[in-house]
């Protein structure tokens, strides 16, 4: 079973509609600090970016549907500070700390903000030798789930689930999100990109000679002789 944010191929919600050139890179104002907030509190160190994801991920079918980008954002923002036991429920209603913060020593200084953002935070870790070689047929698992956590967070698209590729390249090894999201440590593997032929995603509806690629962790793979 996939989560609401599992949107790709699906029937219903009209085409995407790339934004204009030009355009702010913020509509309102407090998009821009929704984002400055997430990433300060992601310095707290009380969480990591899967985590985070898969938070987004978590938000009630209606509220997904109904909250835009940066609604979404903040909400899970909310949900992860109190799960985590940053804030209370009352400090997010009131607004008014209960006291200092055992956290403050860690905030994000304005000074250091460019630095951090122009650093980034890699993911590529040493890992397992690639089990696939390129020109190599695979298939995707099907279901597209998390084998470590029943619902759990996955970068398998639904869509994609249970289709032939072929291995374009290998990226190396990087961060499994299906175990980082969960507390089941980095757990690095390789990761690789996939041709599809966008008929084998999406039949009749494909134009012939098309293809889809996507990058998929080692294990959302198995071999294909077919």
């Amino acid at each position: 079973m996939t989560r609401v944010h599992d949107m790709g191929g699906r029937h219903g919600d009209g085409p995407v509609v790339p934004e204009a050139e030009g355009r702010p890179v913020f509509d309102q104002d407090w998009h821009g600090r929704a984002l400055a907030l997430t990433l300060a509190a992601g310095a707290l160190g009380q969480w990591n970016l899967d985590i985070s994801r898969h938070a987004r991920e978590r938000l009630s079918p209606k509220d997904y549907t109904q909250f835009s980008y940066y609604e979404k954002w903040i909400s899970a923002l909310a949900d992860l500070l109190v799960e985590r036991g940053v804030l209370s429920r009352d400090e997010l209603k009131t607004l008014v700390p209960d006291g200092p913060s055992d956290l403050a020593d860690k905030k994000m200084l304005a000074d250091s903000v460019a630095g951090i953002l122009a650093t980034g935070a890699p993911v590529d870790r040493n890992g397992p030798a690639p089990r696939f070689d390129v020109g190599d047929k695979v298939r995707t698992r099907l279901p597209a789930e998390n084998q470590f956590v029943a619902g759990g967070h996955t970068r398998l698209p639904g869509y994609a689930a249970g289709h032939m590729g072929r291995i374009l390249s290998c990226h190396g090894c990087h961060v499994f999100p299906d175990a980082h999201a969960h507390g089941l440590g980095e757990d690095p593997r390789p990761i690789y990109a996939v041709s599809f032929a966008a008929k084998e995603l999406w039949g009749d509806h494909a134009k012939e000679g098309d293809e889809v690629i996507l990058d998929l962790w080692e294990p959302y793979l198995e071999p294909c002789n077919g």
